[in-house]
């Protein structure tokens, strides 16, 4: 398994479970505000395991852009440096 599918597959785990999903049910690139009503709690939430889980600092004001699995990977690679 690449470090891409690794990194995304984590990154689905810890979405679906804020989300209260399944980690089949979160598409890659479903907006989670009118697919799953998210709200800003959950969000701050998502971001907050996020930092933890990989040590990095992500400032809240990029949440607007962490509204889909994939816009979530982009912004968490940019900030933990990762390369695919």
């Amino acid at each position: 398994m690449s470090d891409h599918t690794e990194h995304l597959e984590e990154l689905r785990e810890i979405v679906a479970e804020v989300l209260e999903l399944e980690p089949e049910e979160v598409a890659d690139a479903a907006d989670f505000v009118d697919e799953y009503d998210a709200d800003s709690l959950r969000a701050i939430e998502i971001l907050a395991r996020i930092e933890k889980k990989y040590k990095v600092d992500i400032p809240q004001s990029e949440l607007n852009d962490m509204r889909s699995l994939k816009a979530v990977y982009t912004v968490v690679a940019r900030y933990a440096g990762w390369r695919d």
